[in-house]
């Protein structure tokens, strides 16, 4: 049999009704809601949440939110008014069952009107999709057909091109073997002159032997291999001066420290400056004297080094906090509660710090249902802390827009 949850809270205005209901434990994926009209059951296994409401409600308006250990119901009433109860005074048994019935079939047509409404819109999205794929194919043999009378043309080209290079190549053979012709028969005409005409040169080939000259061989290639000495700077040793090099560049090193860490090289640091603690140690001095800024920087820095420690993201979203740097406040509040687990008694402090850092980002960003969750979260480590709790309530009476309406 189901325990039944009875601890939970609501309040009211004229317009709105908002109730918390605590999960228990029970992980937020095991539960499983029902609203209707005039019913709200929530049933988490094993216990169970039931309600019949005082008056009607607007179902397709209503909002419910899990997570942080509770529901949040934000429902809205039909007609504006202030309810003496949240629920049906001196409900029988009969009435009860009646109100379940009711409740189960009005949610039954409502998943059955669902149902057909996404298959029509499923119908008309294949439908679209069927047509855009019809006009992505047409538009792609159309491209096809495209390249196709590209690569035609282009080979008729080519072809052309091919035919009149061979046509010019045989004309020109055809010249050389002419101008080929030509030579050889007036070298013949030449000779036959000579041998009629001129008596022998005795000895023809001695003389060119001697007159030849003898061409020593070709030196051996090779490449000469020169070291340089590494210099930083580009003036040749024998014009530098070392002391003052060695000055400016460790001016430079420290100018990179002070004004951004992200770009620093790990090599220009002091002995101290790699120490992380150290420098979380300089973040919160710096942050005391309200330069926020160069505390960031010092954070980077000791993240860089160690980027297991909650401690740093802590302390950097109370910087990034007071830059209203509110995005990176959350995603450092949000690192370092997954760094801080599993919780314990002696992270209990950072992990307060954590949520109302991160829920305070979160309402600045006018969010304020997971600001309220956050804080929430918060009271459930330190119950009596009158602080959070303050804020706490101011948080819920801006979600409401109004005053609090009687219980």
């Amino acid at each position: 049999m189901p325990i039944l949850v009875k601890d939970y809270t609501w309040q009211q205005s004229e317009k709105e009704i908002f109730i918390s209901v605590p999960l228990k434990g029970t992980a937020a994926g095991h539960s499983s809601v029902m609203c209707t009209e005039h019913y709200i059951k929530v049933n988490f296994p094993p216990f169970l949440f039931e309600i019949f409401l005082f008056a009607p409600i607007a179902v397709d308006r209503s909002v419910t939110k899990i997570g942080n250990g509770v529901i949040l119901f934000t429902l809205y009433k039909q007609e504006p008014a202030v309810w003496d109860s949240l629920s049906l005074p001196n409900v029988n048994k009969e009435t009860m069952q009646k109100l379940r019935e009711n409740a189960i079939l009005r949610l039954q047509e409502k998943t059955k009107e669902d149902a057909q409404s996404k298959a029509v819109k499923k119908r008309e999205n294949e439908k679209y999709s069927l047509e855009v794929m019809m006009k992505i194919d047409e538009e792609e043999r159309k491209r096809i057909e495209y390249l196709k009378e590209e690569e035609r043309r282009k080979a008729s080209e080519e072809l052309e091109k091919f035919k009149e290079q061979e046509r010019l190549e045989e004309e020109k053979r055809k010249v050389q073997e002419h101008q080929k012709r030509k030579e050889e028969e007036k070298k013949r005409n030449a000779l036959n002159k000579s041998v009629f005409s001129d008596p022998p040169k005795p000895c023809i080939q001695a003389e060119k032997h001697k007159t030849e000259k003898i061409v020593p061989p070709t030196r051996k290639s090779g490449s000469i291999k020169i070291h340089f000495t590494p210099r930083i700077f580009p003036t040749a040793l024998r014009e530098s001066r070392i002391a003052e090099e060695e000055e400016w560049l460790q001016k430079q090193a420290e100018a990179r420290r002070a004004t951004n860490t992200d770009n620093l090289d790990l090599q220009d640091l002091k002995e101290e400056e790699k120490n992380p603690d150290w420098l979380k140690d300089k973040g919160n001095k710096l942050f005391a004297a309200g330069d926020y800024l160069a505390a960031v920087n010092a954070l980077n820095l000791a993240i860089r080094l160690n980027d297991k420690i909650p401690t740093l993201y802590l302390n950097r979203s109370a910087c990034h906090l007071k830059l209203r740097n509110l995005h990176k406040t959350i995603e450092d509040a949000s690192k370092a509660l997954e760094l801080l687990t599993p919780p314990v008694p002696d992270n209990a402090s950072a992990r307060l710090k954590a949520y109302v850092r991160r829920g305070t980002a979160f309402c600045e960003l006018e969010l304020y249902v997971e600001g309220l969750q956050d804080y929430e979260a918060a009271l459930k480590i330190d119950p009596a802390n009158i602080s959070v709790q303050c804020d706490a309530e101011k948080i819920r009476r801006i979600i409401q827009g109004t005053s609090l309406g009687p219980k």
